[in-house]
This record gives structure tokens, C-alpha cells and sequence, in this order.
């Protein structure tokens, strides 16, 4: 025995248990690249929290062998019914093997032996040698195991059993677990038990004789025919179950304590597959310690100042980053400006500090008049993480920063648009392998946070000094990613160019017109009043109409409607239910008219006047570049693509945006423009034929799938057919097209039968390029923009359906994307080029919105019909529609 281990702390971890909880746990994860990790990041979740929260003294890992144990000898049909491994894990388990590698962990797997009798065999004698042990796993039958210095961590449920949590859950103390589960058995492990005993009755038993054997010495006592015939005519097979239930403590080991001692990881190896399964979250566990400490200066004096100037008119080229008063551009304050020109090295210029103690800064004119000609020098190459922001920050103070040459978001973005984040910190991570400080660390959170103006400068200048350093520094390991991944010529030429037409895009904002807005308020808050009354007059009682709880009781407790789907908290009134029962019933059709009064007014109507600069009296939204998976642009704060189109309402909340006196607005929108790509794309004849004759495709669609003359077709028909042609786009079901246009599943897949058969070009397309996908991984627009469709590997069938839409829609939606962005840099740059006062102020899906003075209205539709419709050479013909008008319902 062991004497001086001061109750020292073993932990062992069931590795197989957690395998299947994590993988049951967490769905739906995979790599870019399609390989599952579900139950990899699970597990290696599992590990961190043990080993960082616990902080074992000794730990170890056990599994389960290949082949037949003991308890196969002595029941043939154990574990007879278990389904093979799902088919999406089987590629994980080498991972996970490599994983506790790469921890240093000591694993235990015995020939022939279970991994339950390997941890009953190494905690029972460890509890003998005087040491106190933790067992992590999810499996009841290791509940048998615990006693004053043996306990039970279920990580999942943060559970830990100690023998009262035992009683508590069986009603019988540790020993008694196995009597239990000899009478009800174990359906995983295909145990029989007693036929007809399931676990309440078994507990009940067990806590009144104490054991199987006394039990059936009392079987007189049983009052329940059935139960006492059961008990007497299967007693076999509950002594059975109760031995492959008990646990070996017996199993022959090779037990060295001092081998059980943690280990430092291998961080290297533990990196590269942190990399390769694409856990960026999990990084921060293994960041190691630069090789060189971070020289960042603050630059506080004259001296100082020049030297600066001196080193970054030297430079070829160098990354900087504004600190501010707002993460809003068009409202910010400049705090302070830092600078990168190499590695580990940084300066900050504290310009706007008002902290007690606060030294001298040098003055905002001075610095930003002596730094104007640096940084608008097209000579020296400038870098920046989400590099719009800073370059509308310093157009407020007059500099028109040029040599843009890289942005680290948008590369990220590139390289992986389905990342959900494309953040410094993040990007730091898992390229550099290197954790930055965060924004909430200097400045703090909730009531407490302070303005980074309040921040001290030695803070402010390591925080913002790394900003700058780190963005350098990923620029230096993205660039050549680009390159190979051969998306370096979309960057340069589309998205970089692209991020300048944006920042003057924001800059020049939009007017609104507050009062019609205010108007428009008014008039809706009347129309949801009498709503509301129609509401509870169907109701038959006033109730709140936004709580979900008050709604379903009026519903299908007092209506008595069907429930259409189940939540965790009762049944669902979403969107999709009301409509579903709005056939039924006039009540769920005005709820959802009321919602959708309620969510205009509440974020456009009521919002938008608020949201006006008070110093430019515009409204500046947000144009994101690095948000969708698939090209296409966004708009937030506010997001103007949201706006319905054809709804009253929506054309009323358009005629709030208008132009300057003497100028109007133009929109130019690309007619059926992913349908003239798929055309295309897929080399359809048929399709093609349509376009070139400038026949109306919905109408074509229409006369095929009726089988009538296009003369005779309804303007009924044509909307059917309508449906059909956008939603082959976004691969569209028979259930979904059915659900759409309210016809059946069969007159549905009847339509897209008939729209394959009209266009067999389209069929082999899609067939081809989900083919594609599958093969490499990812699908590509006209342009190579990627898109990584990591679900068409799932072993989920709806996930694989839903992957397989994806992959559909992706080269056809980006491509439209990618051809929009074109025409915008060409327009940019031929407004310039001609002098011409228009502005291009909004992109919404494929059309763009110009403020226009009255005198450029012809030379405007022209040059922007030329540029849209030109921008590159199709099979058939690209088409803008132009409108002008004074608000852009007008222009629409």
C-alpha cells in the first residue's frame, strides 16, 4: 500500500461512454472539408474540463477492446442487439485516439476485458492504496462502485454521486445497484432481466428484500399473480443479469502511480489537430508563449512622434488600427491610432484620453495633419482587421486613406465564409495559435464598463499596440493561404476594391423623411387598436397576444384547434403554425396580420428616425462583406433588405426614403438574374432559347408544365410556374413547392417533372454539382468563390437534404452576388472618372439605388445600364430594369 498520498486524487475516465455522449450530444459538426467532429470536440471538451477544473493528481483513460469480452463467453447474446457504430463516427474514433495521445494521457485497454471491469478493478484498488477516486463517465452501471472514497462525475449533467446520491436515485445503497439491474436488466447491453420488471418495480423490490436471493425466498409475500409468476419462472435469468451487471475487480494490471502523474501536453501535436478538426474555441487551452516579447510604445512626445513618420514612410507597408468612442463609424470619436510595420512591434498614438493621471498627448490636428500625406500615399501598402471601419473613422478628420492592399476579415471570410466569426481574437487563435487581450478586458462589462477614452494609456497601448501587431501578423500567414487556395485574384480585384466602394456607400448614407415616418407610426398604431379588437372578439376574451403561453391556451384549448407542433414549454404558435391554421379558423390569420404591423412598426417605422446622424441627417446603414455564406451582401443598424417589396406597408415605408432637393433616386435592378445564371450555367437549351427570344420564363414554364398554349395561360398558372423556376434554384421539394402555392404533394412533384422534362440541362446540372460537392467538399461561383458544404457528410438525412440545397443554390446566388459587386466597383470608379456628383447609397439583393442630381439622370441610366448589363458575357443576355422616381417606392 501506498502511505503518503494525502488522499491525492485519481480520476478515470470511461473514454467509450463519452464517445457516444458527446456524439449524441452534439450533432451536426463538421470540418470545412466534410469530416465529422462531433464527438471528437465533445470528448475533447470533456478532457479540458477535467483536467483544468479538477485538476487531478493522477488520471487515466480506459476503452473498450477490439473483439469479445468475458461477459460474451458467458452470455452469448450480450450486446447481440446494439447497432454497429453510426457511420459518421467511425472516422472520429482515430482522432479521438490521437487526441489523448497528443494529452499525455495513460490509457488502459485489456484484451478481453470490458472497460467497466478495467475501472472497477483500477479504482478499487486505488481506493485500497488510500487514494481518492473520481469516476467521469454517463454509465449507471458504475454507480455500484461508489463508497466513501469512490465517486461518480457525470461532466455532461455537471453531476457528481457519492453513496446518498445513489440511495437518492435507486431508494438502496451502492451494493444494491447490481440487484436492481438484475431484475430490470439493460436493453443496450442486451441484459434480459425479469420479463415484465422495468425499473420503478425493480427499485421497489430491492429496497424492500435487499437482494435478488432473499427476494426469491419470499416470493409467497408477492401479491401480484403476474409478477410472482414472472419472478419464480425467470429466476435464471435475473441471477444472469445481476452477474453480467457485477463488476470485476480482479483484472490483472500493470499499475504504476507514478505513470498515472499528468503530463504537459504535446502542445505541437495537440495544435496541428485543434487545426484540423477546426476548433478555434478549444485553442485557447494550448496557447503557448511567443518566442519573443511584444515591444509596444507609446508615442508621447514630438521625439517620438517624428520617429514614427520616419519608420512608416520607410515602410513598404504597414498595418494600423483606430481606437474610438463608438463602434458605430459615422458617430466615433478618435481615442488613439496605432501602427505595425513588423512583428512583436507596435506604436500607439494616444490621441483622446481623459483618465486621471493621463499624461500629455500630442494634439488630434498636429498628429492626423503630419500622418494625412503617409496614409494617403498609394505607395505604401496599408493593412487593417475589418479595415472599412477605421477608413471611415478618419474620412470624419479629412483623410482619404489609399493603398488598401489587405483586410484580415475579409481573407478569413475568403477562405471559409460558413465560420460563424471572422473576429481579431478569433482569427488570432487559430492562425497564430496566440490569445489577444479582448475589448471587455480593458474596458470591462454590463455597468461597470468604461469608454476606451477612460482606458490608462499603458493599457490602451498594449491592447491597441497587439490590435495592430496581430492583424500584421495574420496578414503575413493569410496572404499566402489566398494564394494557394487560388482566391487571391477575388480578393484583390473583387472584395478589397469592393470594401472602398462600401465605405463611401456608408459614408454617403440615405435621406429620410422623420415626419411621413411619424405619420406612418400613427396610422399603425390604429390599425394594430383595431386588430386587436377584431382579435378578442374572435376570442371571445381580451388576453396578451404576445405571449406565446395566453395565445395556445385560446387556441386549441379554447378554440379547440389541433396542435401542429410540440415545444419544450407547450405548443408552437410560429409563423409556419398560424398558417397552417389559418385554413381552419379567421384567428391565427389576423394574429399573423397583427405581428407583422407590430414588427414593421416596431423596426422601421418607430426605429428609423432615431437611427438619423444628427450631424449628417441620414440615415448610414451597414453594408457587411463578410456575413453570408454565399457572396451576398447585408445590411444592419438597420437592415434595409428586409423590407417587404409588395406589401402596402412596405411600399409606404419605402416613400420615407428620399432624395435631396433637386435630386432623385434611380434604382437598377437585374431582371431574373439568377435564372439567366442558371441558364448558363447548366447549358440548357431549352433554357437558353427562352432568354435569347426575351420570351417571359414564367409563362414558357407555365405552357410546359399545363401542356397548353402560352396564350391560354392564367395569370394563375404563371405564378404556379414562378414558384417552380426560383425554387428549382434554392432545390425546392415537392412537400415545400406544395406548401408554397397550396396544391397537393403530387400536383406539385407533377410540376417539377414537367419542369425537368422542359429543361433536362437544369436536371443534369444540379445532379452534377451536388456530385461535385460531394467529391472535393465545396462549390464554386463563376468567379471560384467557395463555398464548403460540410453536411452533405452528415449521416442525418435532413441534414444531407439540407446540404444538398446548399450546394444547389450556392454557385447560382454567389455568382449573382459576385456579379453585382463587379458592376459596383465599375460604376465607383467611372463616377470618379467623370466627375459626376451621383451617389450609389444601397445594394439590396440585385439592385443597386443611386441619389441623383436631376442634371445626371440621362448620362446616369445610361452608363449604369451599360456597366450592369455588360459586366460580363453570358450565353444570354443580362437585363436591368431602371426606374426614377423622388422616393424609392418611386424609384421601384
Amino acid at each position: 500500500m501506498i502511505t503518503d498520498t494525502h488522499k491525492r486524487k485519481l480520476y478515470i475516465i470511461d473514454g467509450n461512454s463519452y464517445i457516444y455522449r458527446a456524439y449524441y450530444a452534439i450533432r451536426g459538426l463538421t470540418t470545412s472539408t466534410g469530416l465529422p467532429t462531433n464527438a471528437v470536440f465533445g470528448f475533447a471538451n470533456m478532457l479540458l474540463k477535467v483536467i483544468k477544473d479538477k485538476a487531478p493528481d493522477l488520471l487515466a483513460i480506459v476503452f473498450d477492446p477490439k473483439g469479445p469480452t468475458r461477459r460474451h463467453l458467458e452470455y452469448a447474446e450480450y450486446k447481440a442487439h446494439r447497432p454497429p457504430m453510426p457511420r459518421d463516427l467511425v472516422p472520429q474514433i482515430p482522432y479521438i485516439h490521437k487526441l489523448v495521445d497528443a494529452f499525455r494521457i495513460p490509457v488502459f485497454i485489456k484484451e478481453g476485458q470490458e472497460a467497466d471491469d478495467v475501472i472497477a478493478t483500477l479504482a478499487r484498488k486505488a481506493d485500497a492504496d488510500g487514494f481518492d477516486v473520481t469516476i467521469v463517465t454517463g454509465d449507471k452501471d458504475i454507480l455500484q462502485l461508489v463508497g466513501q472514497n469512490i465517486r461518480v462525475y457525470d461532466t455532461l449533467k455537471e453531476k457528481i454521486y457519492e453513496s446518498k446520491d445513489v440511495q437518492e436515485r435507486f431508494g438502496v445503497p451502492p451494493e444494491g445497484v447490481i440487484e436492481i439491474l438484475g431484475l430490470m436488466g439493460d436493453a443496450s447491453d442486451n441484459i434480459p432481466g425479469v420479463p415484465g420488471i422495468g425499473e420503478k418495480t425493480a427499485q421497489t423490490l430491492i429496497k424492500q428484500y435487499g437482494s435478488i436471493e432473499n427476494l426469491l425466498s419470499h416470493l409467497d409475500e408477492i401479491t401480484r399473480p403476474k409478477l410472482r409468476q414472472s419472478l419464480l419462472e425467470n429466476a435464471h435469468l435475473a441471477r444472469l443479469s445481476r452477474e453480467l451487471a457485477r463488476l470485476h475487480i480482479d483484472i490483472p494490471l500493470e499499475l504504476s502511480y507514478e505513470a498515472l502523474t499528468p503530463k504537459e501536453p504535446d502542445n505541437q501535436v495537440l495544435l496541428g489537430l485543434l487545426r484540423e478538426l477546426e476548433f478555434p474555441t478549444l485553442l485557447k487551452y494550448v496557447v503557448q508563449e511567443p518566442d519573443q516579447e511584444a515591444d509596444y510604445q507609446a508615442v508621447l512626445d514630438e521625439t517620438a512622434f517624428q520617429h514614427l513618420l520616419t519608420v512608416l514612410r520607410a515602410s513598404k507597408e504597414f498595418s494600423f488600427d483606430t481606437e474610438t468612442t463608438s463602434l458605430s463609424p459615422m458617430e466615433a470619436d478618435l481615442v488613439g491610432i496605432s501602427f505595425a510595420v513588423n512583428p512583436w512591434q507596435a506604436y500607439y498614438i494616444p490621441l483622446g484620453h481623459i483618465c486621471l493621471g493621463t499624461p500629455r498627448q500630442l494634439g488630434l490636428e498636429h498628429v492626423l495633419k503630419q500622418l494625412k500625406p503617409v496614409m494617403e500615399n498609394p505607395g505604401i501598402l496599408k493593412i487593417g482587421q475589418n479595415i472599412k471601419y477605421d477608413v471611415l473613422v478618419l474620412g470624419h478628420y479629412g483623410i482619404a486613406v489609399q493603398g488598401l492592399s489587405f483586410d484580415t476579415m475579409i481573407a478569413s471570410y475568403l477562405l471559409n465564409p460558413g465560420k460563424t466569426s471572422h473576429g481579431l481574437d478569433a482569427l488570432a487563435l487559430e492562425y497564430l495559435n496566440y490569445k489577444t487581450t479582448t475589448y471587455q478586458e480593458v474596458t470591462g462589462t454590463g455597468k461597470k464598463q468604461i469608454g476606451f477614452c477612460e482606458v490608462d494609456i499603458k493599457t490602451a497601448t498594449r491592447y491597441s499596440g497587439e490590435d495592430a501587431d496581430i492583424t500584421l501578423q495574420l496578414k503575413q500567414k493569410l496572404s499566402p493561404m489566398l494564394h494557394e487556395q487560388k482566391l487571391d485574384t477575388l480578393f484583390r480585384d473583387m472584395e478589397m476594391p469592393l470594401m472602398q466602394v462600401l465605405a463611401e456607400m456608408e459614408r454617403a448614407g440615405v435621406k429620410v423623411d422623420a415626419e411621413l415616418l411619424g405619420t406612418m407610426s400613427k396610422q399603425l398604431a390604429q390599425k394594430m387598436e383595431a386588430a386587436e379588437k377584431t382579435i378578442y372578439e374572435l376570442a371571445g376574451e381580451t388576453f396578451n397576444i404576445n405571449s406565446t403561453k395566453q395565445l395556445a391556451e385560446i387556441l386549441f384549448v379554447k378554440l379547440g384547434l389541433t396542435p401542429v407542433k410540440r415545444t419544450k414549454t407547450g405548443f408552437s404558435t410560429n409563423v409556419d403554425v398560424l398558417e397552417e391554421l389559418a385554413h381552419l379558423h379567421t384567428l391565427p390569420a389576423e394574429i399573423l396580420a397583427y405581428r407583422s404591423l407590430s414588427k414593421l412598426k416596431s423596426t422601421y417605422v418607430d426605429a428609423l428616425p432615431a437611427m438619423i446622424n444628427p450631424k449628417t441627417g441620414r440615415l448610414h446603414t451597414s453594408l457587411n462583406q463578410t456575413v453570408t455564406a454565399t457572396g451576398r451582401l447585408s445590411s444592419s443598424d438597420p437592415n434595409l433588405q428586409n423590407i417587404p417589396i409588395r406589401t402596402e406597408i412596405g411600399r409606404e415605408i419605402r416613400k420615407a426614403f428620399i432624395a435631396e432637393q433637386g435630386c432623385s433616386l434611380l434604382s437598377a435592378d437585374y431582371s431574373q438574374i439568377e435564372l439567366r445564371i442558371l441558364a448558363h450555367m447548366s447549358g440548357d437549351d431549352a433554357l437558353i432559347a427562352t432568354f435569347i427570344a426575351n420570351d417571359d420564363v414564367h409563362t414558357r414554364t407555365a405552357a410546359e408544365i399545363f401542356g397548353l398554349p402560352a396564350d391560354e395561360i392564367t395569370p394563375e398558372m404563371r405564378r404556379k410556374a414562378k414558384a417552380v423556376n426560383f425554387g428549382i434554384i434554392y432545390g425546392i421539394s415537392a412537400f415545400g413547392l406544395a406548401q408554397d402555392i397550396g396544391v397537393s404533394n403530387a400536383e406539385a412533384k407533377r410540376y417539377i417533372d414537367g419542369y425537368f422534362a422542359r429543361y433536362p440541362g437544369v436536371r443534369a446540372f444540379l445532379d452534377r454539382t451536388i456530385e461535385q460537392a460531394k467529391t472535393t467538399g465545396f462549390v464554386t461561383t463563376l468567379f471560384e468563390r467557395r463555398r464548403f458544404i460540410p453536411e452533405l457528410s452528415s449521416s442525418a438525412a435532413a441534414v444531407r437534404n439540407f446540404g444538398e440545397r446548399m450546394a444547389v443554390n450556392t454557385p447560382i446566388q454567389g455568382t449573382a452576388a459576385d456579379l453585382i459587386k463587379i458592376a459596383m466597383i465599375r460604376i465607383h470608379e467611372k463616377l470618379k472618372s467623370k466627375r459626376l456628383a451621383s451617389k450609389m447609397i444601397l445594394q439590396v439583393h440585385d439592385e443597386l439605388v443611386f441619389e441623383i442630381p436631376d442634371s445626371e439622370i440621362e448620362i446616369m441610366k445610361q452608363f449604369i445600364k451599360e456597366e450592369m448589363e455588360g459586366v460580363v458575357k453570358l450565353s444570354v443576355p443580362i437585363l436591368v430594369d431602371l426606374c426614377v422616381g423622388k422616393n424609392w417606392d418611386e424609384a421601384h
